[in-house]
């Protein structure tokens, strides 16, 4: 457990004074309860109150940061960011990014269910965490990881997507406005194929720009995901920034011309083996 927890620190990028902060933090009920019907009397407890403590500490540092950061932004802008930054689904993938699910302390039988995969265990342990930090440390550590792994390249995304006018976080609706634009025709979305087992699936989709009913149509992008809904939002966000590419490409050299890449290519080679 030290060896993990000390691999853990090292990754949040904070080493615990109180670890059994820590150790409570990854604790899910289930461990819990399992412990407190006599297995060991010296529960450590859940990490439901720490959960409730990190969400509102998360939400403060985030709202700081984005007024600090964006002094240009009015109250609806604002509000609009951080709710993408602390959404479930955002801090789901910032405790994936993290291997969290690892370090979670089940029970027996949670643990065969899968349940350290799943989004909701693993955003609430991300925001136990989080208030374990803080109560750790205080604020100032919060701020430097939520910055670093809650903010960083998404809250720029975000900050760009709000400059635009696309809609924030969904991709699919921003890909669909774009193209009904430029009148180039409709996204459609086809599952590539499934990997890994039932409580571990990746999902490979590729969406295809259809300009009429009955073509086969050009392929835009693929995109991963642990579901079939992160999948298509990864592959519109991918098909997005490639044709914001070529567009940009397009207005430095427009003799040249420009065709949409072959679905795949900003894919790591690992990923694109999956065709």
């Amino acid at each position: 457990m030290e060896i993990r927890l000390s691999d853990l620190e090292s990754t949040l990028g904070h080493t615990f004074l109180r670890p059994e902060l820590l150790v409570r933090a990854l604790t899910h009920r289930s461990l819990a309860n399992e412990q407190s019907n006599g297995i060991n009397d010296d529960a450590d407890g859940d990490n439901e109150r720490l959960e409730f403590l990190g969400d509102a500490v998360l939400g403060l540092v985030v709202a700081e940061s984005l007024f600090l950061l964006h002094p240009e932004w009015r109250e609806g802008e604002l509000t609009r960011v951080r709710a993408q930054l602390v959404s479930r689904q955002h801090m789901a993938e910032v405790a994936e990014s993290l291997d969290l699910g690892r370090h979670l302390r089940l029970s027996r039988g949670e643990d065969r269910s899968g349940l350290r995969r799943k989004s909701t265990v693993l955003s609430n342990a991300m925001e136990a965490v989080i208030g374990a930090i803080f109560l750790d440390g205080g604020l100032d550590p919060v701020r430097t990881f939520v910055r670093r792994r809650v903010m960083g390249e998404t809250a720029e995304q975000l900050a760009r997507e709000l400059h635009s006018g696309a809609a924030l976080g969904n991709y699919k609706s921003a890909l669909q406005e774009h193209l009904q634009a430029a009148h180039a025709g409709t996204p459609v979305y086809k599952i590539k194929s499934e990997s890994g087992p039932d409580h571990r699936k990746r999902f490979l989709v590729e969406v295809r720009l259809k300009p009429a009913e009955g073509e086969p149509g050009k392929p835009l992008a693929r995109g991963l995901g642990s579901t079939k809904k992160n999948a298509e939002q990864d592959a519109a966000r991918r098909a997005l920034a490639r044709l914001t590419r070529a567009r940009v490409a397009q207005n430095a050299a427009p003799a040249a011309g420009q065709d949409v890449p072959a679905a795949g290519r900003d894919l790591p080679a690992e990923e694109t083996a999956a065709e």
